[in-house]
């Protein structure tokens, strides 16, 4: 199973090649334009030739995609750990307790569900990538892997083992597929010996693979 989990500040070079100077390089990898990426080029032109939108307009939002990053699950995680009256908003409606916090829905529908001792609980998204990208940025490569997708609901037991999360025989493993029009967060259980951290600190506990149920939370 692919794994994301160390990231580094350099690249990485395959060495299947060498430049004139002898130095390791990245072979091209360009490719014809797939069938999706045609149409994407060609609405996005139409949308701009229109008057809808304009090329800058759609860079701004790309770049405002972008930016979105797993902090924000966490700060809704963090608070509610801290405060069990907007936890019990998050659980009943996960996109109007979103919206206190100022993040902004999407127009999709998101269902948070809580860890518990006897229950954990993790994302998939078996027909392609669906993902709360405004609580969590960019969705990981091995999210998005076939193997994952399909993996995940028939052996999650498995798959989870190898991310490191062994969990016992009495834990029951919901797997939650998204979809296109809803998505899932998990809350994960706060670890033990947490009591009376500020939200800052709790935040820093709370990863991006907690919020998709590959990981748990540790206090450290």
């Amino acid at each position: 199973m692919p794994h994301d989990h160390h990231d580094h500040d350099h690249d990485h070079f395959h060495h299947e090649g060498t430049s004139p100077s002898g130095h390791p390089y990245k072979p091209d990898n360009d490719q014809p334009l797939t069938y999706w990426q045609r149409m994407e080029i060609a609405v996005r032109e139409l949308l701009v030739e229109k008057g809808i939108t304009t090329a800058a307009g759609i860079n701004a939002q790309i770049a405002r995609m972008d930016a979105r990053t797993p902090a924000q699950g966490a700060r809704v995680v963090a608070r509610a750990w801290d405060d069990p009256e907007f936890k019990a908003r998050l659980l009943a409606d996960g996109s109007k307790a979103m919206a206190e916090m100022g993040i902004e829905p999407d127009g999709l529908k998101l269902v948070v569900v809580e860890n518990t001792p006897e229950a954990h609980n993790v994302v998939v998204c078996t027909l392609c990538s669906c993902y709360p990208r405004n609580l969590l940025g960019l969705p990981p490569d091995w999210y998005k892997t076939r193997a994952y997708r399909s993996r995940m609901v028939r052996e999650p037991r498995a798959v989870l083992g190898e991310f490191g999360l062994d969990l016992p025989d009495d834990v029951q493993v919901r797997v939650h597929d998204s979809t296109a029009d809803m998505r899932y967060l998990v809350l994960p259980r706060r670890p033990a010996g947490t009591e009376g951290w500020d939200r800052e600190r709790l935040e820093a506990l709370v990863s991006r693979d907690c919020m998709i149920g590959v990981a748990v939370p540790e206090a450290g």
